[in-house]
């Protein structure tokens, strides 16, 4: 089963200068904790609440004056939307992320995969609890 095929297409790109109180508002609204960050639909990072929390709000940044490039990360890990979906859980163990932005033949960004989408929508459990496993492994 490829990517494409179990991905969500619905995905909000936030800008680089995005402050974190939007970003936070946005996560809110969409009930979402990762958020691709890039310039139109060229990915130049990802956000997550734990970003905000740690690398933000812990190290006392204002969140209304802090743009999300401060505290976004920047080691793309992501897959293709043609990749199969245990590719995509390949690397999300190895990579340890549970999230991955998904992009197309133009490095384009056209959606996420997560590890939930990989149980549910592959039906194959044994690979989801292996990817689990993976991430939340010390390294």
């Amino acid at each position: 089963m490829n990517v494409s095929e179990i991905m969500s297409r619905d995905v909000r790109l936030v800008d680089p200068g995005t402050m974190l109180t939007e970003a936070a508002r946005i996560m809110r609204d969409t009930d979402v904790g990762f958020l691709p960050v890039g310039d139109n639909d060229r990915l130049v990072g990802t956000l997550t609440d734990r970003d905000i929390a740690i690398r933000g709000t812990a190290e006392g940044k204002d969140p209304n004056a802090t743009p999300v490039s401060d505290v976004m990360s920047t080691d793309l890990v992501y897959c293709f939307e043609h990749q199969d979906a245990g590719e995509a859980a390949a690397i999300m163990g190895e990579r340890q992320v549970r999230r991955l932005p998904v992009l197309n033949r133009d490095k384009r960004l056209v959606g996420i995969v997560s590890v939930g989408d990989i149980a549910t929508e592959t039906g194959h459990l044994g690979l989801a609890g292996a990817t689990v496993e993976a991430v939340s492994e010390d390294k």
